[in-house]
């Protein structure tokens, strides 16, 4: 039997990461710059959190948007003490869109809090040293399109925010999510016409996640070498959206394919998002934590990725 369609996937993408290593080695000398995002930490307070990324041996945090109010959210000289003690760098902000703030609602009120939320949330990626935020075109948990017209709106809408993305050296990165939680914007390719439909420089990069991409797209290493150098971030949960190491996720050749476009480089992550199954991942964020199980979380699913990426670079 001749091989399945994404095996011959894999062993290009194989091949091509051989290449590499047989060429230009040095190229891979650099490690995968690894974060993890805290708001599925539920209502913890960033002390804990930035405790038990400090034991994991972690560098990077992409911090919860949670400015959704002016009187809301992470404080900055706050916020810089508690990451600083803790050996931590903000990689990003995780950008949080609601029906409450939606891009592309048909209700002018909700955009002008997309908008709000926006010009309180892009300061304070810069202030605290974040790199990229995460941008959301359509609500979450929202599957139901409101017209045909929203993706219009939504980019309409991000255009009225984009100048500050620059004016702040922040840069927009475009999360495609599956059809199960947004209504637009499911793949790749889908968040590359959304942002040539925004068409400013602010607003020019992607925000994966192998969740979605498991979902939508038809082989994620495929998916990740046709983002290219506009993949700035990839969030990672395993097949089942837990730790690493409990589904069935093919770590090994999404490692391949990162290194084969050069993203173990500054500025590049692969973030941990592992929410659990299910729809609407969004009360997470209003969870009691569980101390021990968040550690267990933490520290398999790193040990995890770092064990395939070695694994990986020894081929």
């Amino acid at each position: 039997m001749r091989q399945q369609n994404f095996e011959a996937k894999n062993d290009a993408i194989r091949e091509s990461f051989l290449a590499l290593k047989n060429k230009s080695p040095e190229k891979l000398k650099t490690r995968l710059n690894l974060s993890w995002s805290n708001w599925g930490f539920g209502r913890e307070n960033l002390l804990e959190s930035a405790k038990r990324l400090e034991k994991a041996q972690m560098s990077f945090i992409e911090l919860h948007g949670n400015h959704y109010g002016p009187d809301l959210g992470y404080k900055v000289d706050e916020t810089l003490t508690v990451l600083g003690d803790h050996g931590l760098k903000v990689s990003g902000v995780c950008g949080m869109f609601s029906p409450d703030n939606d891009l592309s609602s048909n209700r002018a009120v909700c955009r002008q809090a997309a908008v709000d939320y926006l010009d309180r949330e892009i300061p304070f990626t810069q202030d605290v040293g974040g790199s990229y935020q995460l941008v959301v075109r359509g609500a979450v948990g929202r599957p139901k399109a409101y017209d045909d017209v929203e993706p219009d709106r939504s980019a309409e809408t991000l255009k009225l925010c984009a100048a500050s993305f620059t004016e702040h050296g922040v840069k927009g990165a475009i999360e495609p999510i599956r059809a199960a939680e947004v209504s637009f914007v499911h793949t790749i390719k889908d968040a590359m016409q959304y942002i040539r439909a925004v068409n400013h420089p602010g607003v020019a990069h992607i925000n994966g996640d192998v969740y979605h991409m498991q979902s939508e797209e038809s082989h994620i290493g495929e998916a990740l070498i046709n983002a290219g150098e506009m993949l700035l971030n990839l969030h990672f949960a395993d097949s089942n959206r837990c730790a690493l190491g409990e589904g069935s996720l093919d770590v090994g050749t999404i490692i391949r394919a990162l290194y084969v476009i050069g993203h173990n480089q500054p500025g590049r992550y692969v973030t941990f998002e592992p929410l659990g199954p299910g729809g609407d991942p969004y009360p997470a964020m209003y969870g009691r934590p569980d101390n021990a199980k968040l550690d267990a979380l933490v520290m398999d699913s790193i040990r995890y990725f770092r064990d395939c990426e070695e694994l990986v670079l020894s081929e």
